[in-house]
């Protein structure tokens, strides 16, 4: 009897480990979808650079690559040569064992310097 207890204990605990650390996985790779939505927009705001859409859709494409979804991109197109900085939203969605589908959100900025292309490099 207590083996039967203690094998659901261990079995109960190794499911809410693998739930906690599917959750942090999931997160980080939100974080690293944002990121990377967020690099690929701010430059946009200013000209294209070989994208093929506006800030935006540069924003999604890049969420999408990384399994993610863009909710928001606060990404104004500014012909400028001040900074501007962008800020995006975006839902990585996992599955989990028991729990289900699950929406883990991620927000990043960047900011973009125009004025820094024409800075001498060594």
């Amino acid at each position: 009897m207590i083996g039967f207890a203690l094998v659901g204990l261990v079995a109960v605990l190794a499911l809410g480990v693998g739930l906690v650390g599917g959750g942090i996985a999931a997160h980080a790779q939100a974080s690293n979808a944002a990121d990377g939505a967020a690099l690929a927009a701010a430059p946009v705001t200013f000209r294209p650079f070989g994208a093929t859409g506006g800030p935006a859709s540069e924003a999604a494409r890049f969420a999408r690559m990384n399994g993610a979804t863009l909710v928001r991109c606060a990404c104004p197109i500014d012909e400028s040569w001040n900074a501007r900085t962008v800020e995006v939203l975006v839902v990585r969605v996992i599955v989990l064992p028991v729990v289900g589908s699950v929406r883990i959100p991620a927000m990043s900025r960047a900011t973009f310097e125009p004025a820094a292309l024409l800075a001498d490099t060594p």
